[in-house]
């Protein structure tokens, strides 16, 4: 069995260190709600006690895999308002001051996402994240946080690259009956570690990409609309179906050629994330 072991770098400005919640190894950010709920519980069918979901390894791995992006202060919503009170002292690095921003309305055009009366939401990340060369991160909502008020959008960027500017999330706010305060801490991505299949699976992809948006009648969108992964989103206009169908076939061609595995058991130690390959 290989020994080799990957770690995960996150940095944040010097005069921000002690101020932002640092990102945790997601097996520290299990939920209230899981840690309370019973093993077991009566089933009406079977008319005895069966095993709930807190004994399901599959269910609770998932939920403690990885590493959590923690929001950096508090949100107050109110009748449709987020607002927030958080001073950052001023640096030498120019980032956002604000803890969320957003995405127009019309950067979702076309998908379940859209409402002609609601932004995208954005969740400020000032933490660069750091992988070795050949690994990706796959960032996406909080693992089974269906109490989550929010829905964060998926996204996979080449942090072994994309290593010196930060990386923010867009998300769907979907409770729209939400009222009270988001509390600072709170999750607002997941983020787990991917073998990249070294440069050809990352050539693929990049082919791929273009390949796709070519066959659309126009690509739009801004740097950091999925994470950063090439500079650019990319907006496509052909059937979902069909970009599945492409897209699996490509990357699934890619990785036997490579002959990597994508993905691996992930284990944390301390705040770094080690993972076996």
């Amino acid at each position: 069995m290989s020994t080799n072991k990957l770690t995960l770098r996150f940095r944040c400005p010097a005069e921000l260190e002690g101020e932002l919640p640092r990102p945790v190894p997601a097996n520290q950010g299990v939920p209230d709600w899981l840690k309370m709920m019973p093993a077991k519980a009566f089933s009406d069918i079977n008319l005895r006690d069966e095993e709930t979901i807190k004994r399901c390894p599959p269910f609770v791995d998932a939920m403690t895999c990885g590493f959590l992006i923690p929001l950096v202060c508090d949100l107050r919503i109110e009748n449709g308002q987020i607002t927030w009170d958080n001073e950052l002292p001023p640096g030498s690095l120019d980032f956002p001051r604000s803890p969320i921003g957003f995405h127009d309305k019309g950067q979702v055009t076309g998908t379940p996402l859209f409402d002609s009366d609601r932004f995208i939401i954005k969740f400020h990340n000032l933490w660069t994240i750091e992988a070795p060369e050949g690994y990706a991160l796959f960032f996406t909502h909080p693992v089974n946080r269906f109490d989550l008020p929010f829905t964060t959008l998926s996204g996979l960027v080449d942090c072994d690259r994309y290593t010196d500017t930060w990386i923010h999330f867009p998300a769907h706010w979907h409770d729209t009956n939400f009222r009270g305060i988001l509390p600072k801490g709170t999750p607002s991505a997941f983020q787990s570690s991917g073998k990249a299949g070294f440069a050809k699976l990352r050539r693929s992809r990049r082919k791929r990409r273009n390949r796709l948006a070519n066959s659309g009648t126009r690509c739009e969108g801004s740097p950091d609309c999925t994470g950063g992964n090439s500079g650019r989103s990319r907006s496509v206009r052909f059937s979902p179906q069909e970009f599945r169908r492409r897209a699996g076939a490509e990357e699934e061609a890619a990785v036997r050629r490579s002959g990597k595995h994508v993905g691996g058991a992930a284990k944390q130690v301390g705040s770094s994330a080690h993972y076996g390959t």
